[in-house]
């Protein structure tokens, strides 16, 4: 049976339709994901060039020589962050007045889909038009760090997105909603937050119909799974504690089959919490829906431990992830204190995006060497890690090291396996480097005492702490106002500290990366101390 990972991947049909444009996206992003400070000057001199054109569609370029290519790239970014709307696929869609209301707080009866009576107009609502401003600074430079520069002169432009929140007319009558959650892949802090948080949203609306369906996407098509039935009696207290009430899993059945049976049970809002693969899933699930012609809200909330979704200011979990990541780091600073030569190595989660292991890193103040994925490292030779490592035990007595997962994949044999979602099953690179270097300082004849500490499972099985339960709650607000206000194929997420809506696919094109030249880089190797290991 063709699985979902397969219909994701492209390896069969249908396929999912990434956005022709990721070559923007990486100027946008930096664009310097294994290059060394020693050769970036030589790639950005490659990436700015008289005309600009992405690698997969000739006809998405950037003539820097013509005059109105500022005016042409905003009409261009206004047409791709355009988030779907329920009138496109049906523009005699019937409106209502929205049924969420803060201002008074009356039962909800038989003609709620009118709208609360008030006395006067209630402010609280979000216009369509409301805008916010995807980045702030304004680089006079590419050579300052972090600048993120669309043109060689580092220009200024404009680039908008659509706000989150609750708008004043709605596309879908409340007791005719059937809502479906979904939490697809691994664990993160966070997800029940995030479900309790739609439950409570969605009744506030006036819908009495919620289901969870289990264990990810093969919940759809697993006879022996049964829908749970969702209320805030259900999800009350749920976010107490960690994991998600759902279950999750990875792959699942084709898109094809998930739309089928949304169609047999009912379902016109459906809420998938989830990464990159899942959010790939969610926008099939999304164009198959109309595709079929079926008046259905598809939401996202973006769920990746590693804060590797693109334009978001970070994700949920992601801050749990680097407060417990502190009590390993803490546990790796104690051994390697007490020990004669002692030595702590902490493997911290991150398989393309080194951002845990840099901010537990900065947050500990007890690192010596933080590895990520974005920066290049040699083990062995005069300006290895190990060789530092000798200096380090020579003048220190002990050392810390933080390396995150996919750090240094280069070094270790490939397994050229895969999981249920298509993801490569990483090599060990904590325990590559725990044996390396109890080898290194063996053949040299110094004693060190190595300890290994991998924190992966516990630090994904915690309950959120309270800036991510904060963040958590306003996602799954706004994930129920946007699919209320006929919005679908959209995900919601924070930017620049406002929520925000942006589409899909502008999201999903590759994993947002730690940038090498950005200030917080910088300020994690001055806190650490540590030269380039190339």
């Amino acid at each position: 049976m063709e699985t979902l990972s397969r219909a994701i991947t492209g390896s069969a049909s249908p396929k999912l339709s990434l956005p022709p444009n990721d070559n923007v996206h990486r100027r946008l992003l930096g664009y310097r994901h294994g290059f060394s400070s020693l050769n970036l000057r030589s790639q950005r001199s490659r990436i700015f060039s008289k005309v600009q054109c992405s690698q997969q569609s000739s006809n998405n370029c950037i003539d820097f020589s013509d005059p109105d290519w500022k005016s042409k790239f905003q009409q261009d970014f206004e047409r791709r962050f355009n988030i779907p709307h329920i009138t496109d696929i049906f523009p005699d869609a019937h409106s209502f007045p929205s049924t969420f209301c803060l201002r008074m707080r009356t039962p909800v009866n038989e003609d709620f889909a009118e709208g609360y009576p008030s006395d006067e107009e209630w402010h609280g609502y979000i216009n369509n038009n409301d805008r916010v401003l995807l980045k702030v600074i304004n680089y006079s430079s590419h050579k300052s760090a972090g600048a993120e520069c669309i043109d060689p002169n580092c220009t200024w432009v404009e680039q908008w997105v659509h706000r989150a929140g609750p708008r004043e007319k709605i596309y879908f009558k409340p007791e005719e909603v059937k809502a479906a959650i979904v939490t697809c892949g691994g664990l993160c802090p966070g997800l029940n937050d995030v479900i309790r948080q739609i439950v409570i949203t969605l009744e506030i609306y006036g819908v009495k119909n919620i289901v969870g369906i289990p264990f990810g996407y093969r919940g759809f098509s697993d006879k022996g799974l049964a829908a749970m039935s969702l209320s805030r009696k259900v999800v009350q207290n749920i976010h107490l504690s960690g994991g998600s009430l759902l279950g999750v899993s990875r792959g699942g059945p084709s898109v094809s089959d998930i739309v089928t049976s949304m169609e047999e049970r009912g379902i016109n809002m459906l809420f998938v919490l989830g990464g990159n693969g899942t959010h790939a899933g969610a926008n099939a699930i999304h164009n198959e829906c109309r595709k079929r012609k079926l008046k259905v809200a598809v939401v996202g909330v973006p769920k990746t431990i590693d804060n590797d979704i693109l334009l978001m200011d970070k994700t949920f979990g992601f801050d749990t992830a680097v407060e417990e990541a502190q009590r390993a780091i803490n546990s790796a600073y104690i051994e390697a204190h007490s020990a004669y030569h002692g030595i702590g190595i902490v493997k911290l989660m991150g398989r393309s995006s080194g951002f845990i292991a840099m901010q537990s890193s900065l947050a500990s103040g007890q690192v010596d060497i933080c590895l990520i994925p974005e920066v290049p490292f040699r083990l062995h030779g005069p300006h290895g890690v190990l060789r530092h490592l000798k200096y380090l035990i020579e003048t220190k007595g002990s050392a810390v090291v933080c390396v995150a997962e996919g750090a240094g994949q280069n070094l270790i044999a490939k397994t050229n396996a895969t999981d249920a979602s298509g993801n490569i099953v990483l090599g060990d690179i904590g325990v590559h480097i725990q044996q390396e270097t109890k080898k290194y300082f063996k053949e040299i004849g110094i004693p060190a005492d190595v300890k290994y500490i991998d924190p992966t499972y516990m630090i994904r099985a915690c309950r959120a702490n309270a800036s991510d339960g904060i963040l958590c709650t306003v996602l799954g607000q706004n994930a129920v106002h946007g699919a209320f206000a006929g919005y679908g194929g959209i995900t919601v997420g924070i930017c620049n500290t406002h929520y925000v809506y942006f589409p899909i696919p502008e999201v999903i094109s590759h994993a947002r990366e730690v940038d090498p030249n950005s200030r917080m880089w910088h300020r994690c190797l001055t806190s650490t101390g540590q030269p380039d290991f190339i």
